[in-house]
């Protein structure tokens, strides 16, 4: 038996957008799930996503959706999605997609620990930190 942790990240209408562009960063096999697929098929939210799931050839695994009808997404929630890892040129790969069109906060460069770090949000709002251990970058 396997038990994962895995972010899952809520859209106000942007979910399709968002995950495909996730899917352009990471790679890998992207499950779209809308309201219409699911019963919806006549609501105002039928092509909305109901429920996303890309499966990176990294091993993980990152969900969202967008919000259902009645229900808004709070900016600015408490949570970063974190990256990791020992791998500079997929690291500093995955950074530059997802500061493309979004903001920076901490450049992605050597940090006083010893590893190059860098923090950004992406054109859909979500915050990123990027930390590549063990880097002479």
């Amino acid at each position: 038996m396997v038990t994962r942790l895995n972010p899952y990240l809520t859209f106000n209408g942007e979910a399709r957008q968002a995950m495909e562009f996730y899917q352009e960063v990471f790679g890998g096999t992207l499950d779209l799930n809308s309201y219409g697929a699911f019963g919806q098929a006549d609501a105002p939210n039928a092509d909305k996503i109901m429920h996303g799931m890309l499966q990176t050839p990294s091993g993980f695994t990152l969900m969202g959706a967008d919000n259902p009808p009645g229900m808004e997404s709070a900016q600015g929630s408490p949570f970063s999605v974190s990256l990791s890892g020992d791998d500079e040129a997929e690291l500093r790969g995955y950074w530059e997609k997802l500061s493309e069109g979004g903001s920076v906060a901490v450049p992605l460069e050597k940090q006083m620990w010893g590893d190059v770090f860098g923090m950004c949000t992406d054109r859909f709002g979500v915050p990123w930190m990027v930390d590549i251990s063990g880097s002479e970058g």
